[in-house]
């Protein structure tokens, strides 16, 4: 009985340890879930619509930053999270896509005619479209059968990543119009992830 025990306790943690990873993603949305309920409570200001958009907006940058972080963050510190690069990933479409949703349906009413105009007059929206469209891809293929299938071009493809990356930065300064101490800091972050690509590994631990 005691072998059997075992072998049930041990067969429940292996199911654990290959699914944790899917208790992250509920985790991740907890902040799109608070910004719902503060809209429903009143506690998103005197403009909630604004609001709602540009945090879900933001949220999807952070995301995004993240996921390009792990790699620099193993390759110069030594700790490897890279398994949280599909999470993050995710997450960041998923924030981006309640972001366009939210511009379409709150922000505009589903007004086709207006957000045509929008989509093929205003810069910064069509700099924010063209990262999520260069996004939906890699959210596609984030799995294991679409590695197996796209083999080397499975890598080729999730490089798209860092285009995205520079149209979602561009779109998040021009929805501020400047530099303050919000957009600030996120550029930065960007900008020095993109730098740690070109700074050599030895000179990095170096702490030059």
């Amino acid at each position: 009985m005691s072998e059997i025990r075992a072998s049930r306790s041990t067969g429940q943690g292996s199911v654990v340890k290959r699914h944790w990873r899917l208790l992250l993603y509920p985790i991740g949305m907890i902040p799109a879930a608070w910004l719902v309920w503060q809209g429903q409570h009143g506690a998103l200001g005197a403009d909630p619509v604004n609001v709602f958009e540009r945090s879900l907006g933001l949220w999807a940058f952070r995301f995004l930053l993240v996921c390009l972080a792990l790699v620099p963050l193993r390759r110069f510190t030594g700790l490897n999270l890279l398994r949280y690069r599909r999470l993050t990933g995710l997450l960041a479409f998923f924030y981006a896509s309640l972001h366009l949703l939210a511009y379409v349906g709150l922000d505009h009413g589903f007004d086709w005619a207006v957000l045509w105009k929008d989509v093929t007059h205003r810069y910064f929206i069509i700099l924010g479209m063209s990262a999520l469209v260069l996004l939906v891809p890699l959210a596609l293929t984030s799995n294991a059968l679409s590695m197996r299938l796209l083999k080397r071009r499975w890598k080729l493809l999730h490089r798209l990543i860092y285009p995205a990356a520079i149209l979602a930065g561009i779109h998040f300064f021009l929805s501020f119009k400047t530099l303050n101490s919000v957009s600030a800091p996120y550029l930065a972050v960007l900008i020095l992830l993109f730098l740690s690509r070109f700074l050599p590994r030895a000179r990095a631990r170096n702490g030059v």
